[in-house]
């Protein structure tokens, strides 16, 4: 049980620390392999490097997605339920090592794991040695070098039996996601839901923005996903003005109106309402009036709606102002007030000065 022996792959040599259950596995594209792991060096005192057990969080996969350490998923993938294995991995397997080891530890102490990443190829970052903040992982960068892993395959999952994460669906299955996820998000406007509504529609624009980032810019087929993001992105707007997010709508909106340069008027009609709408919010009354009035122009038919917010902003700015005016006339009169019990003599002048100055 405790030999070692070869996988059929250059570099690898497998030693089974502990018999699993049942037959092998049936390891489908797109299933979800759940397992802890040390990660020791190979010199005479196995120091331990990393150990998923000590930072909580057991380690997850999916089969077919290339994760960064490739090998990882040959060396699961020759494992029954519950075996413990240790596997011996030449440098070759191994570069990428220190960056992905980075991420679950910043994953770990609840940070960020993307945080000041550069934006470069995988390749380019195995040759790019500026520090990754921990002494260990920055000399195996430096020097790749074999590693072994001991790993406990506790869990594999179905592709159809979980809820697959956005970045773990191909493209089919995302566009499929996409109108799905736009009618759970009407069903939860509907119910007035708004954050939950808000979150649908954003997994869909993401769903649809990973797609065309595989489109040439503005090519017949990045048009085309451009028009059913705009639609939910206004979506997602409506739910942010329900919730207050008033700036937040302004920069979804004022994005879309720069990308779509009148491509979709109707659209276009919707954006400049809906930013019209955050901007009377926010009390920017010159911003307003002119998205409301451009919606005028585009749609003559919403003149009536049109007409009934700039009224209502009308009254709104006339309360702030007369508002504004009554605080300036309080402090005023305070001031002026103080000015006389300033000015005044004999003991009870003297006296008011004394509180005040107290106070």
């Amino acid at each position: 049980m405790n030999e070692m022996y070869l996988l059929n792959v250059e570099g690898v040599k497998k030693k089974i620390l502990h018999g699993g259950r049942g037959e092998l596995p049936e390891f489908k594209d797109g299933s979800k392999l759940t397992f802890h792991f040390q990660t020791l060096k190979d010199d005479f005192e196995r120091m331990v490097i990393d150990d998923s057990r000590q930072a909580g969080i057991p380690m997850e996969i999916i089969v077919g997605k290339l994760f960064k350490i490739e090998v990882w998923e040959t060396l699961l993938t020759s494992m029954r339920i519950g075996e413990v294995a240790e596997f011996w991995c030449d440098a070759i397997h191994t570069g990428m090592y220190a960056l992905v080891s980075k991420g679950m530890r910043r994953i770990a102490e609840g940070k960020d794991p993307l945080e000041g990443q550069k934006h470069r190829c995988g390749m380019g970052n195995m040759f790019d040695y500026h520090s990754t903040g921990y002494a260990d992982l920055d000399e195996l960068q430096r020097v790749p070098q074999p590693l072994i892993f001991i790993m406990e395959l506790f869990k594999v999952d179905d592709p159809s039996s979980y809820k697959r994460d956005t970045w773990a669906m191909n493209k089919e299955e995302k566009l499929s996601a996409v109108p799905v996820l736009h009618s759970e998000g009407n069903r939860l406007v509907l119910l007035k839901r708004y954050q939950e509504a808000a979150a649908k529609y954003q997994e869909a624009v993401i769903c649809l923005r990973n797609v065309q980032a595989k489109e040439k810019p503005w090519a017949e087929d990045w048009l085309s996903l451009e028009k059913l993001i705009m639609p939910l992105v206004l979506n997602y707007c409506q739910c942010q003005l329900e919730l207050g997010e008033y700036y937040e709508v302004l920069e979804h909106t004022t994005d879309l109106l720069q990308k779509d340069n009148g491509n979709h008027p109707g659209e276009n009609v919707k954006a400049y309402f809906k930013r019209a709408k955050a901007h009377a919010a926010i009390w920017n009354e010159k911003e307003a009036r002119e998205d409301f009035l451009r919606v005028a122009q585009l749609d003559p038919s919403l003149g009536a709606a049109v007409k009934k917010e700039l009224r209502l902003l009308g009254e709104r700015m006339r309360e702030k102002h007369v508002e504004e005016r009554q605080r300036y006339q309080g402090c005023s009169s305070t001031t002026a007030a103080e000015q006389n019990l300033g000015e005044g003599v004999g003991p009870g002048a003297e006296n008011s000065r004394i509180l005040r100055d107290e106070c």
